[in-house]
């Protein structure tokens, strides 16, 4: 198998079991290794995801809430990221990582943090607007959910911090560079929660 090939979910699930790392990461490492087992392992250690994934359990109850103003100050943002020691909420590393992400909230303005915390009645209006479209469109009903699947993935994408396309770096997601960075310091990190405002929104 060839670089650019099509993975095939089977492999890619495989990869998954082997190394605890989350689906988008395990096609990414394959896609990048050509479809070989061993070296997608060995691109996912080198990036420091399985050693995040091993600390993906561990308490983080330590951290900071970072403030970002944006535009002249007609967007602004808080986001409390947070990690496992005061130790490491007061390194260079953390505090650029919190930078960056509030600077993502108020540029690509996600609903959530991630695809869990969507209310259960929002993604079902979601897929019903695009199974209905699918099927005005004429599309098989055998083809229609994996149309409706398909076009989830992308609301994830556009409304979850976590699954959005990292602003510095649009080839990977926001949850992949984390990753990266747990890799680096050796604790674990996660996004509480943010907040975003612009400058006469929801307004009368």
């Amino acid at each position: 198998m060839t670089q650019g090939t099509t993975i095939p979910a089977s492999l890619i699930k495989e990869l998954r079991e082997k190394t605890g790392a989350g689906m988008m990461d395990c096609r990414k490492a394959l896609e990048e290794a050509g479809g070989e087992m061993e070296k997608a392992m060995l691109i996912l250690r080198e990036k420091g995801i399985l050693a995040a994934e091993k600390k993906k359990g561990r308490k983080a109850i330590e951290g900071r809430v970072e403030a970002y103003i944006h535009f002249g100050g007609k967007i602004g943002t808080l986001i409390e990221v947070n990690c496992e020691t005061d130790f490491v909420a007061r390194t260079d590393e953390f505090q650029n990582l919190c930078k960056n992400l509030a600077m993502q909230v108020a540029a690509s303005n996600p609903q959530w943090v991630s695809r869990d915390q969507v209310p259960a009645e929002v993604i079902e209006a979601e897929k019903k607007i695009h199974r209905e479209s699918a099927i005005r469109e004429g599309k098989p009903p055998a083809i229609v959910e994996k149309i409706v699947d398909g076009k989830m993935e992308k609301f994830f994408q556009s409304v979850c911090l976590l699954e959005q396309p990292y602003i510095k770096e649009q080839e990977k997601p926001v949850s992949t560079m984390i990753k990266e960075i747990i890799g680096k310091i050796g604790e674990n990190i996660l996004v509480r929660r943010f907040a975003r405002f612009a400058l006469g929104e929801n307004s009368d």
